[in-house]
């Protein structure tokens, strides 16, 4: 069981990736956002998620830099994922989408790097290229984002390589435990984004009678859920004491009765787009 915030999960190429890190969606370059990145690593998280469409990668890259040296902690310490967007999914200008992000963050290499969206009859040759990157040492691990299973089954019967993470949108309104058992089974570590709704079931009353029991926040209560599930997740907030808060999910265990409510919440209900019908 994870029991603090340095623990990872060791991914199927022996990788080991954080449980929890700190999501940059939508936060816009500027000194909030370098704040943010740089605050998270002072609080002891180990894992930055950011995204070439999230157009902050140079601020993220600041972030980690002065953070790294404030906390007194080497490049190798942090796991900095990015991923490549929809425009970008062919093979030449996947590598060179990669280059990018690189150069925006500063950085010499990448711990993750994801294909965004199963955008159809692209994301193959983005996959190739992956793989050579990951082949020639210059990223640690490769993965996807907003897969379903047939994508997954799809990509497979091609690649060299199985993906190492699948990042989809995941919450106690889309537990998405099909996909979960698929993954498992097929030693792909899954990842939340979004594991907190956008904030949606913050005062949802199931929950706050958990929270209250454990004396902790509904949002505490989602991501010790999420952990228990063994879902690695990476929660957004630009706030220090939401950052420390969001990481303060290591001194309680939900009982399988809790677990279960939790788990009964599911509608099948997406605040972002449906992978399957998706139109950018």
């Amino acid at each position: 069981m994870v029991k603090k915030l340095q623990d990872t999960t060791t991914l199927h190429n022996d990788v080991k990736m954080p449980w929890l890190g700190i999501g940059v969606f939508k936060v816009e370059e500027g000194p909030e956002l370098v704040n943010a990145v740089k605050t998270a690593i002072k609080h002891g998280y180990r894992s930055v998620d950011t995204a070439a469409i999230y157009e902050n990668e140079e601020g993220v890259g600041i972030g980690i830099q002065e953070g790294l040296k404030e906390a007194g902690i080497t490049r190798e310490e942090l796991f900095v994922t990015s991923k490549v967007w929809n425009s970008d999914l062919g093979y030449e200008s996947t590598i060179a989408a990669y280059e990018t992000s690189l150069k925006k963050l500063g950085l010499e290499y990448l711990d993750l790097y994801l294909i965004h969206w199963p955008v159809e009859g692209k994301y193959k040759d983005a996959w190739r290229a992956l793989e050579n990157l990951y082949k020639e040492g210059r990223v640690k691990s490769i993965g996807v984002s907003n897969f379903q299973i047939h994508h997954l089954e799809d990509l497979m019967k091609a690649a060299e390589i199985k993906p190492m993470v699948n990042q989809v949108e995941r919450h106690p309104r889309l537990t998405k435990k099909e996909l979960q058992a698929f993954c498992k089974k097929n030693g792909i570590q899954l990842e939340a984004w979004s594991p907190l709704m956008q904030g949606q079931l913050l005062e949802n009353e199931v929950l706050q009678k958990i929270a209250d029991k454990h004396n902790k926040s509904v949002a505490q209560i989602i991501l010790r859920w999420d952990l228990q599930h063994g879902v690695v997740i990476i929660p957004k907030s630009t706030k220090e004491h939401r950052i420390i808060e969001n990481a303060n999910v290591f001194d309680f265990e939900l009982t399988k009765e809790e677990m279960q409510i939790i788990d009964d919440l599911n509608q099948n209900y997406r605040v972002g787009p449906d992978p399957d019908n998706f139109d950018f």
